[in-house]
């Protein structure tokens, strides 16, 4: 017998006025970036405006997803543990996440979703990724319908796949040409986008 699939459509918000338009509008689920760690830096959510979030999204059956998908330095990981508790506390229903040392934080049983920004190319890092606890897989954004066919295949965790949206030059989470040029890291929120902007080539 084939695995049972349901689909689930899922939106980005930028802040809690996006977030419930997306719900009206028939989302299954929406995620908002968390106050801090978020690769969506420049969105100044609260935890007040993510308590509103859920209790409205939850009076629709909607799920509330936070990204906290920025690596995390040693001397933040109390701040974020205590942060995830605070999530936990107000009914976020799961946690976007790309620092594995989140996963050796003394944690609330909520469920974590491992980021496109853990470069998820293959199914032997969905594998790797479902035995480490995760309960949703984002797939890297670079994927073709065939890969994400195959990833399918060969695992046995939910996987969220892009449909909309910018995608990168290089590989999700792996991409370090904003820091190196400006000092400003992709994954800690802030890429530059210097992929973006207009290049000459010259023939040296």
């Amino acid at each position: 017998m084939g695995k049972i699939r349901q689909i689930e459509l899922l939106a980005p918000a930028k802040n809690v006025e996006n977030a419930k338009q997306v719900i009206l509008h028939g989302a299954d689920a929406v995620y908002i970036g968390a106050p801090k760690y978020s690769a969506r830096a420049a969105a100044s959510n609260t935890i007040e405006d993510i308590a509103e979030l859920v209790e409205f999204a939850h009076q629709y059956y909607v799920r509330v997803y936070v990204a906290l998908n920025t690596i995390i330095y040693e001397d933040e990981l109390a701040e974020v543990e205590q942060l995830i508790w605070q999530l936990w506390h107000i009914g976020v229903d799961a946690l976007i996440v790309q620092d594995m040392g989140i996963t050796k934080l003394n944690l609330p049983p909520i469920p974590l979703h491992a980021s496109t920004q853990c470069d998820n190319r293959t199914p032997e890092k969905v594998k790797f990724l479902q035995e480490a606890g995760f309960r949703q897989v984002v797939l890297a954004r670079e994927l073709s319908l065939q890969q994400i066919k195959e990833t399918s295949s060969q695992t046995n965790v939910a996987l969220e796949a892009f449909i909309h949206g910018a995608l990168c030059v290089s590989y999700s989470g792996q991409c370090y040409m904003s820091y190196a040029l400006g000092g400003r890291s992709a994954n800690r929120g802030v890429c530059a986008q210097f992929c973006r902007l207009p290049y000459d080539l010259v023939d040296a």
